[in-house]
């Protein structure tokens, strides 16, 4: 095998398993994937660590009676369906799935999947038959899109009153980025602002989308979040700061991580749920009885430092919305 082969195998898996299991032939071991068309999710920090710990909670832990094997494509989509019969091969029990490739591969795979984050409306992208009787081997969290995307614009126009013209960024390639793109464009309209649609599918494209903002600038920019945008997203900061447009994303560790805003589900809850899901599994339920949920907890950040950079005033009546204010 060549060396940068070794390499790409090593970057694309994690592998835990529960120590001293020649002690334990009296107790199952069960088995927890993780897909994810980003790096592949650790069990030590992050969301992998939200997720090991709400498993612990119910009774499954790491080293006694659970195992962990994490995929993750690195941003190269095409190679998910083979981290997915990857873990096929492991024996997981469950697998966990971030974004829509993931859970799309994890679907066809026939293995039992809950849907943790990413994957827009299950039944819309044909993930699920309904949120109460999904009906196959997937469950999990949904987004509301369309919710979602109205409380975003609504921040938005409440922290720049004269925004009329919104650039949206979204991965083309994504069909559940681009259902959320298309419930962010129904929203703006229904609020009477325009959408400059700026749909990207590699790196490369954020050139021409920055092309097109410079070209005709956006009053403010709505970033829809993928593994492409979220690996492309200081680029993303760097505009709106320079630029000085206000910029709301999904992910409260956007906001921390240098954008001006975000709002959108509370991971630690999410992950926690399918944490809850997967327990279920474990213990016998069947994906097609388990409801898809909707998260109760979202969580709209600010980050003043980044106002304070790009010389721009949020209002008072927006700061007392947030969650949580960097300063």
């Amino acid at each position: 095998m060549r060396r940068r082969d070794a390499l790409r195998i090593m970057a694309c898996t994690i592998a835990i398993v529960p120590g001293g299991i020649a002690a334990q032939t009296t107790a199952k071991t069960y088995r927890i994937g993780t897909l994810t068309v980003g790096p592949p999710i650790p069990p030590t920090e992050g969301t992998g660590k939200m997720l090991v710990e709400g498993l612990a909670r119910r009774g499954y832990r790491l080293g006694e009676n659970l195992a962990y094997e994490a995929r993750g494509a690195a941003g190269n989509i095409p190679q998910t369906p083979n981290l997915m019969q990857e873990l096929k091969a492991a024996n997981v029990d469950v697998v966990v799935t971030i974004g829509y490739p993931s859970a799309a591969a994890a679907k066809a795979s026939g293995v039992p999947t809950v849907i943790a984050s990413g994957s827009g409306d299950p039944v819309v992208t044909g993930l699920v038959q309904s949120f109460a009787h999904p009906g196959g081997s997937v469950t999990g969290i949904a987004d509301d899109a369309a919710a979602l995307s109205t409380k975003r614009l609504g921040l938005l126009k409440a922290t720049s009153p004269q925004l009329r013209r919104v650039a949206m960024l979204w991965n083309m390639a994504d069909r559940g980025m681009t259902q959320r793109y298309d419930a962010s464009a129904k929203a703006a309209e229904q609020l009477g602002v325009t959408v400059q649609p700026l749909g990207v599918r590699e790196p490369d494209d954020f050139n021409e989308a920055f092309a097109a903002m410079n070209s005709e600038m956006p009053d403010a920019i709505l970033m829809v979040t993928d593994s492409l945008t979220l690996l492309n997203r200081k680029r993303v900061f760097s505009f709106a700061l320079e630029h000085k447009i206000p910029a709301i994303y999904e992910q409260d560790f956007m906001a921390r991580d240098g954008g001006l805003m975000s709002y959108g589900a509370d991971a630690r809850e999410s992950f926690d749920r399918a944490a809850d899901l997967s327990a279920r599994i474990f213990q016998g339920g069947k994906p097609a009885d388990l409801p898809v949920e909707v998260p109760a907890r979202y969580l709209f950040v600010v980050n003043l430092k980044t106002a304070k950079a790009m010389n721009f005033m949020v209002p008072n009546n927006v700061l007392s919305l947030a969650d949580e204010v960097i300063e």
